[in-house]
């Protein structure tokens, strides 16, 4: 019996046929932990599901993958759904994945708290970036669907609460996969013509897939980006989107953001009566004031007596007359004494009054004083200047011990006589 040889590509072919006509095979649902995880630059993203017992290659072409609402991670649970087949190529099986979605939460779930995450880090949520609400916005932008009851609403309450306001209507849709785009072009569009003082967007209450468009990082950056104020308001209460994050202010609901977007004329009303009525009472005060002021200055002797002003100063200026003499006098005084002291200080110190002790004062012919024995040697003829008078000498003897005695010449003897 001939024994029937097979190529490489019948058998894998063979194999691929074989598992292609297993239905389970063609819907199955496999649970794993994602490993390996790669996106090459075509688009298709390969990765291994594996668990205790073994790993089973996967592939998920662009098409699919661009469908994935969260960002596939190594080491993540997750349930693939898909076909398994045979790659004839590579002669191993793997399972193509049509989707992906994250093992115990929702993919939406997952989703949230990723790009809540991202932009969390990268400082979108933080809260110096917010801007202040204008008081008093004179146009008010609105990016939201033209035909649900949220745009009507905020523009009742608009309306009712604050008319002076011009509000500018951006339709734009909501809900789907168009709706990123719109959102962010009438954003820009907004801030590029500075159609609003601030910037309202948002929508009515729905599903989480409903509201999917204000957790779009499109949008996200968009908001984050407007330099008018944003006001975000998507559904209800307890609904929180990545928009609410990166606003500058959150409303719970669309109806809600009208109300924080202008004031209400009411209150400003009953400011304005209650800023009359403290005006008009200081007024009252201050002109009371006036009034008694002038009934003070009426009754004053000068209203009466028109000489009485210039008699009241003629008086005045008499009384500083007299101040400034008499401070004058007190000044000259203080002066002679302080003269007279220093007078008598000068005198004390004057060499008259030392030579009119006994004390002589001797001089050369030049004028110079003999202060040293050494400035007048003998034979030098000098002058000695006394308290009274005084006498012309010639030098007999220079000494330089002023303590011993000595004769007087007979020359000296003879002017003492003289004298």
């Amino acid at each position: 019996m001939e024994q029937t040889i097979y190529d490489v590509s019948q058998v894998n072919e063979f194999v691929k046929s074989l598992l292609d006509g297993v239905p389970a095979l063609q819907d199955i649902y496999v649970r794993g932990e994602l490993s390996n995880y790669k996106i090459y630059p075509s688009g298709h993203h390969y990765f291994t599901l594996k668990d205790t017992g073994g790993a089973l290659r996967c592939v998920m072409f662009r098409g699919q993958a661009s469908w994935l609402r969260f960002r596939p991670e190594n080491g993540m649970k997750v349930i693939a759904q898909g076909r398994i087949t045979v790659f004839p190529r590579d002669g191993a099986y793997q399972l193509y994945c049509n989707s992906l979605s994250p093992e115990g939460v929702g993919d939406l779930a997952l989703a949230f708290e990723q790009l809540k995450q991202k932009l969390y880090a990268e400082g979108l949520f933080d809260p110096a970036h917010k801007k202040p609400l204008p008081a008093y916005p004179e146009r008010i932008a609105v990016v939201t669907s033209s035909a649900g009851a949220a745009v009507h609403d905020m523009i009742r309450i608009l309306g009712r609460r604050y008319p002076l306001a011009k509000v500018v209507l951006l339709p734009v849709r909501v809900q789907g996969a168009e709706a990123p785009p719109e959102i962010v072009g009438a954003i820009r569009y907004a801030n590029r013509w500075k159609v609003g003082d601030v910037l309202i967007t948002g929508r009515g209450g729905g599903s989480m897939e409903d509201l999917w468009a204000f957790n779009d990082e499109r949008v996200a950056r968009a908001i984050y980006e407007s330099e008018i104020p944003v006001i975000s308001a998507v559904g209800h209460e307890p609904d929180v989107t990545i928009a609410d994050f990166v606003a500058d202010a959150r409303a719970s609901t669309p109806s809600n953001a009208a109300e924080i977007a202008v004031p209400d004329q009411a209150e400003l009303l009953r400011w304005l009566h209650g800023a009359g009525e403290r005006m008009e009472q200081a007024e009252t005060k201050r002109l009371k004031a006036l009034r008694e002021r002038v009934e003070t200055l009426s009754s004053r002797r000068v209203m009466r007596d028109q000489l009485a002003y210039v008699q009241d100063k003629r008086m005045l200026l008499t009384h500083l007359q007299q101040r400034l003499g008499d401070l004058e006098n007190h000044t000259l005084s203080l002066r002679r004494q302080k003269f007279s002291a220093l007078a008598a200080s000068l005198d004390a110190m004057s060499p008259l009054k030392v030579l009119g002790r006994g004390y002589a004062m001797v001089q050369k012919e030049d004028g110079a004083l003999v202060r040293s024995w050494q400035d007048a040697p003998s034979g030098t003829p000098v002058t000695v200047v006394l308290g009274e008078g005084g006498l012309s000498c010639t030098v007999d003897r220079a000494f330089a011990d002023s303590g011993n005695k000595r004769r007087r010449t007979s020359h000296e003897r003879t002017e003492e006589k003289d004298l």
